[in-house]
């Protein structure tokens, strides 16, 4: 259900950007804020920074602020199996289409981070960089990262690979353990094949 009320010329807007492109663990997750682009929105938004100049503790402080906003937030997880199956192409793609499918609003634009598309049948925009110049995308993108954090955490819980410290990126404290406890359920297998094999 979407919070804010449309006023006579507000446009639904919707920004979307993903996290976990670059991992070796774990799934790609896309999120997505969106809301009426009216005064209260903009000057919420405003104090919204790119996400990879925030720390973990400043991310969650942001996702706990958003609960209270007007904004509406939405996320999928595209699994590190589907990543295997289809590739990183297919998988953002697809990533797009069903975090779009989600919003049960008419939107008028959809703002994407460099790299990613949504279907023909919206009016969009793509922005290289848009994590760090459009309100809309940092806040996805502060969205996202937040909740695939948790997700590695909780994993973390389950199996030994320290993904608390790197959250399933490749440092080499990420490959030492590979290397000692071999290949988990939550790695990319077809990142890892050339890498295990050097």
């Amino acid at each position: 259900m979407i919070k804010n009320r449309k006023k006579k010329n507000d446009k639904f807007i919707v920004g979307i950007d993903e996290v976990g492109r670059g991992a070796i663990a774990g799934p790609l997750v896309l999120g997505a804020a969106a809301g009426y682009l009216n005064n209260k929105n903009k000057k919420f938004l405003t104090r919204v920074k790119d996400s990879k100049k925030l720390t973990f503790n400043q991310r969650l402080l942001w996702y706990k602020k958003f609960k209270d906003s007007d904004l509406n937030f939405y996320c999928v997880f595209i699994s590190n199996n589907f990543i295997d199956k289809y590739g990183m192409s297919k998988s953002l793609k697809e990533g797009v289409k069903r975090l779009l499918k989600k919003i049960d609003k008419k939107i008028d634009l959809v703002l994407l981070d460099g790299g990613l598309k949504a279907p023909e049948k919206y009016k969009q925009k793509t922005i290289i960089r848009g994590d760090d110049k459009v309100p809309f995308i940092s806040a996805a993108s502060i969205y996202a990262k937040v909740k695939r954090d948790l997700y590695m955490i909780r994993m973390d819980k389950k199996i030994n690979y320290c993904f608390t410290d790197h959250k399933g990126y490749g440092t080499k404290k990420h490959f030492l353990l590979i290397k000692k406890n071999g290949i988990s359920k939550v790695h990319r297998k077809t990142f890892l094949k050339n890498i295990v094999k050097k």
